[in-house]
């Protein structure tokens, strides 16, 4: 990976997240491409401390990839992610 394309993310995964990732086959890559450059940002509907960031990840036939995070922890903390299939080709 050339210095462009790194992103500097600092985040931590839950054992949730990690288990996700594993059974998804979501690249470690696309999660820091989600956090650090979303497309779209929405607010979690039962959790205020939760943030959804979503980005279309192009690798991947343009599936948006929801990174779910808690933005109060330091280094915020990726609780879950996944493919949403709602929005695919929408962002």
């Amino acid at each position: 990976m050339t210095d462009s394309n790194k992103c500097s993310v600092n985040y931590e995964l839950t054992e949730h997240a990690k288990i996700r990732i594993v059974e998804r086959k979501i690249s470690l890559h696309w999660i820091e491409i989600t956090l650090s450059t979303p497309q779209r940002v929405e607010l979690d509907s039962k959790d205020t401390d939760l943030r959804h960031a979503l980005a279309s990840i192009a690798e991947c036939d343009k599936k948006v990839l929801r990174v779910i995070y808690n933005m109060t922890t330091i280094p915020n903390k990726v609780v879950s992610v996944y493919f949403d299939r709602k929005l695919r080709g929408k962002l």
